[in-house]
């Protein structure tokens, strides 16, 4: 997203890192290119270890924090949103005031919110700081990346770059299993705690190795009345979808922040036509393959992240699986994103991006169809082929994004574009846990009450069963203490059938999301930037 760091770079000092291996002998290790790959990738692990770290902790959170449904998607929520917003201004922030200053501040910062979940006793606590997370984040990946471009030589770049997305292909992958081991035998505390030393040894690194780099035509002012409407906007949008279904679809409350949302993006696209320096210059959508991958980039991350939410209260409450456990069976699907990653590369290379994309996006919706087959019994076999099979679909789409969007970018503004495919995708991961929350809160409000009498049990209050529905939304049987055997028999399998027909709805509607997301693939093709931008595509 700060690929414009390469392309406005001046002085001598900015331009010595043509040659890094002949530089910086004497006086020590400053600037040296594959340290300071070491360097980012250490930072940068963490914030793609946090991704799928937390959604194995979940469930620990919500019962030792006796959190409700939507409290626990703001966890995830609240980190995706500070994140998304912030993206492109922290790439404008390090193109002002240099990548290594941003990248520090980023690092400490997301470490010491880390320490502060940890320490946390209440669920609004662990929001805020993921809040804080996810802005100390977008600070530290756009600065990571804009120093990998400044340092490394052309011809040696994209070996950099791949490097880096195994790194963070790796962190994603790990992030289950490490999580289910930190839960089981330590707590769920231990997931954010492991940041704090991790963020410790980049600190260090970086003060010891980064070489600080500043782009020529850096802006002089920015645009933070589009900061505040953006961010309004998304806050009013995703907060409208997560009390839907306690307020009601049709409550006045309900479509008043959607209303409000509405109103916020309109003049966010008001201002930014006007402003000089905007936060997204809207010039860029006139591109069509560019806006089909902004697009694109959306629907799969509703499809994907939307999805994923629920995976994890399937394995561990409903199947009743250790945390380790469920991480190892999470491998599957980011085992095959690191493997599906370089085929998917060669695939596009070969025959570029509108093919493999929309084959992974098919690929997608078949696998999420799948997994709106599964039931309370299906085995680890199934289950492994539909979470392998998806992330074998969603590779090309990782991969081949930044082709379509950076690539089809005028190069002065590839920066901005790397900055805007990477906020399409927060963006896209928070309304597509919001979306299908919603879908899946409706259907087991919906269902609870006819499943609950057609079991013979005692009819319960319509406290109770709003009480009883936020637990079967997350797979829990709300069996009251000193209930006898054979009714808390009854009472899991009614939760148990109802929370798998909720999953089984929210897969379907994945599943239409990413085939709507083949025809946009469709749309797509390579730009004329497109090989200036393939290293940006990882991150």
């Amino acid at each position: 997203m700060t690929s414009q760091t390469t392309i406005d770079t001046t002085g001598p000092e900015d331009e010595a890192p043509a040659a890094p291996s002949e530089a910086t002998p004497a006086a020590g290790l400053r600037g040296h290119p594959w340290l300071t790959l070491i360097t980012v990738a250490v930072g940068v692990m963490m914030v793609a270890l946090d991704g799928t770290i937390v959604a194995i902790a979940n469930p620990a959170i919500q019962k030792d924090l006796k959190a409700s449904f939507a409290d626990v998607q703001w966890i995830t929520n609240g980190y995706f949103l500070a994140l998304a917003v912030s993206l492109i201004t922290a790439g404008k922030l390090g193109d002002r005031f240099g990548h290594r200053q941003t990248f520090l501040i980023g690092v400490t910062g997301f470490a010491a919110a880390s320490g502060a979940i940890g320490l946390s006793n209440s669920i609004a606590a662990v929001v805020t700081f993921r809040v804080f997370q996810g802005l100390f984040g977008a600070l530290l990946m756009p600065a990571a990346l804009g120093l990998l471009r400044a340092t490394f030589p052309a011809e040696k770049l994209n070996m950099a770059i791949g490097i880096w997305g195994m790194v963070i292909g790796a962190s994603t992958a790990g992030g289950p299993i490490l999580g289910g081991v930190l839960v089981e035998h330590v707590n769920w505390q231990s997931v954010f705690f492991i940041n704090v030393p991790v963020g410790l040894l980049a600190l260090v690194l970086g003060v010891l190795i980064l070489r600080d780099h500043r782009a020529a035509n850096a802006p002089r002012s920015f645009d933070l009345l589009g900061i505040v409407l953006l961010s309004g906007a998304m806050f009013c949008l995703v907060w409208a979808l997560i009390k839907a279904p306690s307020w009601g679809w049709g409550s006045g409350r309900t479509w008043l922040f959607i209303a409000a949302s509405v109103l916020l993006f309109a003049f966010f696209a008001f201002w930014e036509a006007r402003v000089a320096q905007p936060l997204i210059p809207l010039g860029l959508f006139r591109s069509v393959p560019l806006s089909a991958g902004v697009v694109l980039m959306v629907l799969m991350a509703i499809a994907f992240m939307g999805g994923l939410f629920f995976v994890t209260f399937y394995l561990q409450n409903v199947h009743g699986m250790s945390p380790i456990k469920a991480g190892l069976h999470l491998l599957p699907l980011t085992g095959m994103m690191i493997v599906g990653s370089p085929l998917a590369g060669a695939a596009i290379t070969k025959l570029g991006p509108r093919i493999p994309l929309a084959g992974g996006m098919a690929a997608t919706a078949i696998a999420m169809y799948g997994m709106s087959t599964l039931e309370a019994d299906t085995g680890s076999g199934v289950m492994s082929i539909w979470f392998a099979l998806l992330g074998f679909g969603l590779a090309p789409v990782m991969v081949g994004a930044t082709e379509v969007i950076v690539g089809n970018a005028p190069m002065e503004l590839s920066g901005v574009a790397g900055g805007l495919q990477q906020a399409a995708m927060q963006i896209g991961g928070s309304l597509g846990t919001a979306v299908l929350g919603a879908v899946m809160a409706s259907k087991v409000d919906s269902d609870l009450p006819g499943n609950w009498t057609g079991a013979g049990l005692p009819q319960l209050t319509p406290a109770q069963l709003d009480k009883a529905s936020e637990a079967v939304q997350v797979g829990v049987a709300p069996v009251a203490k000193g209930t006898p055997e054979p009714i808390v028999e009854k009472i899991t399998g009614v939760a148990h059938d109802t929370f798998i027909s909720g999953m089984s709805l929210a897969s379907l509607v994945a599943a239409g999301v990413a085939a709507v997301a083949v025809l946009v693939a469709l749309l797509t093709k390579r730009g004329q930037n497109a090989e200036a931008g393939a290293g940006v595509g990882h991150i």
